[in-house]
């Protein structure tokens, strides 16, 4: 019957047109403190179900959750009614159980904190922000000993291109490119996940963050190029050519020697120092390996 009422207001007056169709996208929801707050309620969080209460998700007032449950904020349903969260389903059991229990409760190999982090971010649930921030200090202080190894590598490749001259008219050309690798294993996954923070890729005219390169908490492959001098912007994107970024110095790597600086600024800032029985010092000072270590 409310529905009805609201598509009412909406047919009554064009000048409240705006809000009234505003208000049928919301979803009405029982008064704070009524029997109807302790009622199931299932959600689907990116394909995941979950049932709980409106007394659980209301239970942070001021999160986005709070607000998206108490009526203040417009709710989508999927096609069971159910109503619908466009975000990762996996990591929202550990949201839910601190919005039950005011703890955050992970497993010991819990190998996603900064995806947690990130949905805590979007959900704005504050303490449970605050809860991760200690999590995060507690795990950093765990990792006592570590070791930091990079492998680096480098070849140069032509690359041929088209180059527009005029309407209609097109000229091969090619170019020498740098290509760079670098293969990086390191015994903390906490320092891999802050260096991931740091770099970023620029493919599409966009910059992704490397963490999803990681390929196991420990290992992380790198694999990009120079500028090209001539090459079109969208020759980059059409032949998969991915170009290194550092922030928030917002710096593009174009060398090793820049690159080595950018990780060693990184790394010593997280207690990392220079081994110097390993590697050979002629093999540190030409770049191709570069062994940290950090004892605490």
């Amino acid at each position: 019957m409310e529905g009805a009422g609201v598509d009412g207001d909406c047919r009554k007056s064009r000048g409240n047109k705006d809000r009234a169709c505003w208000e049928e996208s919301l979803d009405y929801f029982p008064a704070p403190g009524s029997s109807a707050m302790s009622d199931p309620i299932t959600l689907n969080v990116g394909g995941k179900l979950y049932t709980t209460s409106l007394a659980t998700l209301t239970s942070f007032p001021d999160s986005m959750l709070g607000a998206m449950f108490s009526g203040k904020m417009p709710t989508k349903r999927d096609s069971q009614g159910n109503c619908f969260i466009d975000r990762d389903g996996k990591v929202f059991r550990y949201i839910l159980n601190f919005l039950r229990t005011s703890h955050l409760d992970l497993p010991e190999d819990f190998q996603e904190m900064g995806l947690l982090r990130r949905e805590a971010d979007f959900y704005q649930v504050q303490p449970l922000i605050e809860a991760l921030q200690e999590k995060e200090v507690e795990l950093s202080k765990a990792e006592k000993n570590a070791m930091l190894n990079i492998t680096l590598n480098q070849r140069v490749q032509t690359v041929h291109f088209t180059v527009r001259e005029a309407p209609q008219i097109y000229s091969l050309s090619s170019s020498s490119m740098e290509v760079f690798n670098a293969n990086i294993f390191s015994t903390s996954c906490l320092f891999l996940k802050l260096l991931g923070s740091k770099l970023f890729y620029c493919s599409n005219g966009n910059l992704s963050s490397i963490t999803s390169h990681l390929q196991d908490p420990n290992h992380l492959t790198l694999d990009w190029v120079a500028n090209v001098e001539g090459l079109p912007e969208e020759e980059y994107t059409k032949q998969n050519l991915k170009r290194l970024w550092v922030v928030p110095a917002n710096k593009q790597i174009n060398s090793f020697q820049v690159f080595v600086e950018e990780v060693l600024k990184i790394a010593l800032s997280d207690g990392f120092c220079i081994d110097s029985s390993h590697p050979h010092a002629l093999d540190f000072m030409s770049n191709k390996i570069i062994r940290l270590i950090r004892y605490r």
